[in-house]
Order: structure tokens, then sequence, then C-alpha cells
């Protein structure tokens, strides 16, 4: 049975919080990639993403895992966020040798260009709620990430299913092996 022949019923809506950050960041920053708005500084390929840290990333396209990081943080907070306290989230402790580790925050540079390009491509939007002020996600970035959150619901959903034929039809065969099963249902 394929998916198209039983679709899901999301009887919930599916978000951010009901599918792996892991997963969810991979598939945004690959959208995110695409955007004309969100393109990687020249000076961005040398430099290093906290003090904490001893190089620059190893990985190409970590501008856009760091986009994608940075919009999924916007979208799971009600209150506006601002430079300082995603600088406080992307920093790390630093090995300081004889001395004891300490926590040092993440470059403040990178984030407040990717939160511009984010805000360019519409995705979040400057806002003062009471006393705090920072960026909060609009509804053009939370449809784009709802959108990478269904995918992922629909995939981890599709293959729970097949994993779960697969091992009925296996494990009703008594033994047998796949080949031999097929062959008994051609037959018959």
């Amino acid at each position: 049975m394929s998916f198209l022949e039983n679709p899901v019923k999301i009887k919930k809506m599916v978000s951010v919080f009901d599918v792996n950050a892991n997963e969810l960041i991979e598939k945004a920053s690959a959208e995110l990639k695409k955007l004309e708005v969100m393109k990687m500084p020249e000076w961005a390929m040398f430099v290093k993403t906290s003090v904490a840290r001893e190089r620059q990333p190893a990985e190409k396209d970590w501008w856009y895992f760091r986009a994608a990081s940075i919009l999924r943080k916007t979208y799971m907070l009600d209150k506006p966020i601002g430079t300082n306290k995603l600088k406080n989230k992307y920093g790390g402790r630093k090995n300081r040798g004889h001395k004891p580790e300490r926590f040092y925050k993440g470059s403040g540079k990178i984030i407040r260009v990717i939160l511009q390009q984010l805000e360019k491509a519409e995705f979040v939007k400057q806002v003062e709620k009471g006393v705090h002020k920072g960026r909060m996600i609009t509804g053009k970035g939370k449809r784009f990430l709802d959108k990478i959150v269904k995918q992922l619901f629909l995939e981890a959903h599709n293959r729970s299913i097949y994993e779960s034929q697969s091992q009925n039809y296996l494990g009703s065969a008594g033994g047998k092996n796949l080949a031999e099963k097929i062959l008994e249902k051609k037959n018959e």
C-alpha cells in the first residue's frame, strides 16, 4: 500500500515542537539556501562563530544552518528576541589551558547580519512588546517553517508505515525470506 492510497489525516496541526530539531534545521537550511536574499558574505569563510571556538566552522554551508537555527528559535518564543539573547545561546565554554573554562558569548556580527537577511526575506520583523524589544517571526516565516514541519512529519509517518508493513510481512512469512513469500503470493 503506497502513501497515495492511504493519505495521512493529521488531526492536529503539527508544529516545530513535534519534529526532530536537527532534521528541521537541515531541511530549512536547504530551503533558505535557495533564496536570493540569504547569501553568505565573503568574510564568513574566515570567521569563528565565537571567541570560545578555536577555528572557523568546518562545513561550507554553516551560514544557512545558523540562519535556520535562528529562525527556529524565533518561532519557538512568544516574545521578541534580540541579538544579546542569541549571542548567549550560540556561545560556549572556552578552553583556557591551565585556567578553568569560562563561558564566552557567540559572535554578534554573524547573528545581526543573519537577522537582517531574515528581515529582508520578511521571515522576521522588529517589534516592541512591553519592555521587550527585538525580532519576532512573521506569518510568512511561520508558514515557511510549518510547511517544512509538515513535510518532515509526513516523511516520518511514511517511514513508520513502511517499517511496520515490512515487519508484518516478514514476520508472517514463518521463517521464509521475502522472495519466497512474494512467489507464494503470485502463485495464489
